[in-house]
């Protein structure tokens, strides 16, 4: 089993946090192997940012997600920006608090 997960937002959203903690939760608490990496821009808040999160029962031997199971956005930016890297069967859960 692998499943590679993707948490797009921006800056203050807690996309990187919310990663740290899926892949600690997974890799520690339930003894898999995980990797964790991150990509933002140089803005403190507002600028782009995403995280990748792969879980597998054997060794990661590449560390990029390259198909996604699960897209998590913050907001359509990241929708529109990263839709295309999702898997047929894969799932996109769009969630922003913009306008509300």
């Amino acid at each position: 089993m692998k499943i590679e997960i993707r948490l797009a937002g921006t800056g203050g959203q807690g996309v990187i946090l919310a990663s740290v903690i899926l892949a600690e939760a997974t890799g520690v608490h339930e003894g898999r192997h995980v990797v964790q990496t991150q990509s933002y821009g140089p803005e403190a808040r507002g600028g782009a940012s995403r995280a990748d999160v792969i879980i597998a029962d054997e060794p990661i031997l590449y560390p990029k997600s390259r198909r996604l199971d699960v897209l998590v956005c913050r907001g359509q930016l990241g929708e529109n920006n990263y839709i295309t890297d999702l898997k047929e069967q894969g799932a996109a859960l769009n969630h922003s608090f913009y306008g509300r």
